[in-house]
């Protein structure tokens, strides 16, 4: 039998003996996911109840290459028990493969997501197994569909952009095992934050788990992957993030994040002084989009050093009562009072100019309660495009840090991408951006080899 064949790692083997509903594979490429993933959920259909199950990728050919063809794919492991009836056979029409098993014959139905209609056809009833091939970039209405009608639910991703829908509706449902947690990357695991569900386990797998990986081509690998890329924080690293059209490319947690902690003991070591504090606020209220309330807390050093310190972040549509502008006026106070105590005083702090409801309601709360804080209209003279080629410099020149808990700065730094047909970012992945721009602009000559001394 293959598995003899298999050389498979201590963590291979407690993926083989867990029992679980829901299995999400991710990690690096050549990592081995789809090798073991397929050979236990081949074993899951042989133990079903149930006749149907299916088997899903890309396309018909993707699937034929990647799963069933290839060397320790689904032919190869299991030899005369599985034969592949790629033009459908008798009464079942669709591709399907047809698995001899102890406890009789089961019909694993081959579908691409790419193919609508022919899923749709095959969608009709309760199957055992699904097995979903590089879910990341599957169909989210066939995954919808086919998950909700099966008993196990098997998918192998790649790391992809982090605000996928299916990370939140799927993956991120999911946790590691306690005995495995750590050897889930941080990045990933501080994605890992939606309710979990009863039974959904996440596994990270990298090429420390592929045993059968030799030196020679692990080396070949690497070597035909750029350094410094997002392609190598995807494909090398494992690690989430759009690997191209990525605005800012060149941020590196590992060099451009620190903690609270370090702050503190840069400046009881007199190695950073803080100067000026600031603040902005980006707002969008509704309830059907991502769009996000995003408030940002920045404090500009002696040496030109925007570290950004603080993040407090809000969607209606995540909120059982929406948030009006006059919610926001208490919830931005506090958050500029949170911070003045942790670090220290921003006098002037500014607010998207497109939401006049919101600057209303903060002058209105001063001018009735009174307040240390000026409330200013963001300035938007300088252009988006100037306002990301700022940016860019100041994160190669390390003058743009971000402290490690504002985990959804640190996303949007990370999908944050160009339109494909034009010179203009997404409006999307970029409300924190926004806070975090309309707080550093009035200090802009401040920031990095600025003009004025420093």
């Amino acid at each position: 039998m293959a598995d003899e064949r298999l050389l498979l790692s201590e963590k291979y083997k407690a993926f083989l003996r867990c029992n679980a509903s829901v299995e999400f594979l991710e990690g690096t490429t050549a990592a081995g996911k789809t090798t073991v993933g397929i050979f236990k959920f081949m074993l899951k259909v042989a133990e079903s109840e149930k006749k149907l199950h299916i088997l899903s990728g890309l396309d018909l050919g993707t699937i034929e290459k990647n799963i069933i063809n290839k060397d320790l794919g689904i032919l190869d492991d299991f030899g005369p028990l599985v034969e592949y009836n790629a033009s459908g056979k008798g009464k079942n029409s669709l591709p399907h493969l047809l698995f001899h098993t102890s406890a009789g014959d089961k019909i694993i139905y081959v579908l691409g997501y790419d193919n609508k209609a022919r899923w749709k056809k095959a969608l009709g009833g309760q199957y055992g197994g699904l097995y979903i091939d590089e879910i990341n970039i599957a169909d989210m209405e066939f995954v919808r569909e086919a998950s909700m009608r099966c008993d196990y639910l098997l998918a192998t991703l790649n790391p992809d952009d982090p605000n996928l829908p299916i990370y939140k509706e799927y993956i991120n449902c999911a946790r590691p095992l306690a005995e495995w947690a750590a050897e889930t990357p941080q990045e990933i695991t501080e994605l890992l934050t939606e309710e979990p569900k009863p039974g959904w386990v996440h596994w990270f797998f990298s090429f420390a788990h592929n045993l059968g990986l030799t030196p020679e081509k692990l080396e070949k690998i690497m070597t035909n992957v750029p350094r410094g890329t997002k392609l190598w924080k995807n494909k090398i690293d494992g690690l989430r993030g759009r690997a191209t059209g990525l605005i800012f490319g060149n941020f590196d947690r590992k060099k451009h994040v620190r903690t609270k902690a370090w702050v503190r003991q840069q400046i009881k070591d007199k190695k950073l002084c803080f100067k000026w504090f600031s603040a902005g606020l980006d707002t969008a209220y509704s309830e059907k989009s991502p769009d996000t309330l995003a408030m940002i807390y920045i404090g500009i050093t002696d040496k030109g050093q925007v570290i950004v310190l603080d993040e407090e972040v809000y969607n209606n549509k995540d909120l059982e009562v929406s948030l009006a502008p006059s919610d926001i006026v208490e919830r931005f106070i506090h958050f500029l009072e949170r911070n003045r105590e942790a670090w220290g005083f921003a006098r002037d702090v500014f607010i998207d100019n497109a939401d006049q409801a919101t600057i209303t309601e903060l002058k209105k709360h001063k001018r009735k309660y009174g307040s240390l804080y000026n409330f200013n209209d963001a300035y938007k003279k300088i252009t988006v495009i100037d306002r990301i080629h700022l940016q860019i410099g100041w994160i190669s020149q390390d003058f743009y840090i971000v402290l490690e808990h504002c985990v959804k700065h640190m996303a949007e730094l990370e999908s944050y991408s160009w339109q494909e047909d034009k010179y203009e970012p997404e409006d999307r992945n970029d409300h924190t951006i926004n806070a975090c721009q309309y707080a550093w602009i009035p200090f802009k000559s401040k920031i990095g080899y600025g003009d004025e001394p420093k």
